[in-house]
């Protein structure tokens, strides 16, 4: 059985692995995000997954690196992690009362083989005031995740309604992740 390594730094990713018995290393990939303005969300996650697990796997070849990259997209716009406090705040202001789609690209990459795949989930923000927007960016929670609110975490209480995968959201569709690693001999 070949090697299992996760070409990321997230924490949340680490746990879903290790939540779902798979037994792994984390190697964290050192690549520039280049996006292709050119594609589709779906597109530009999987693309970035790529990169990263590519970068890991050119130096682990008898290895099963995974990557992934996972964003947050309203009315066709990717929105990425907050810069600053008053970005969150933007953020948050923008997915009130709105349904987005949270898309995880996956790359999965030993030696010649390669699989790519995408999950999208759908979620829904209840109507959020200026004032409990502000207290859930005091918690300094939204400042590293995409689209500025962790689902997991104290966020959890924004969030109205999923469509889809609830740790797709998370950060990685796992079930689907462990199902493709069959392909892999993993």
């Amino acid at each position: 059985m070949a090697e299992i390594i996760l070409a990321s730094a997230s924490p949340r990713r680490k746990e879903l692995l290790t939540t779902a018995g798979i037994d792994f290393v984390v190697k964290v990939a050192d690549v520039d995000e280049v996006i292709d303005e050119t594609l589709t969300p779906d597109g530009v996650v999987m693309s970035l997954a790529l990169q990263k697990a590519g970068a890991v796997a050119a130096q682990n070849p008898e290895s099963v690196v995974i990557g992934a990259d996972t964003v947050v997209v309203l009315d066709g716009k990717i929105l990425g992690k907050p810069i600053s406090e008053e970005n969150a705040v933007e953020l948050l202001t923008m997915l009130s009362g709105k349904t987005h789609t949270v898309y995880t690209g996956v790359a999965l990459i030993k030696g010649e083989k390669v699989k790519t795949f995408c999950e999208a989930t759908q979620v829904e923000f209840y109507d959020l005031t200026k004032d409990e927007i502000e207290a859930y960016v005091a918690t300094k929670e939204p400042m590293d995740k995409a689209g500025a609110y962790g689902i997991q975490g104290k966020g959890c209480v924004l969030i109205r309604k999923i469509n889809g995968d609830y740790f797709n959201v998370v950060g990685l569709p796992v079930s689907a992740v462990y199902r493709n690693l069959k392909e892999f001999d993993a």
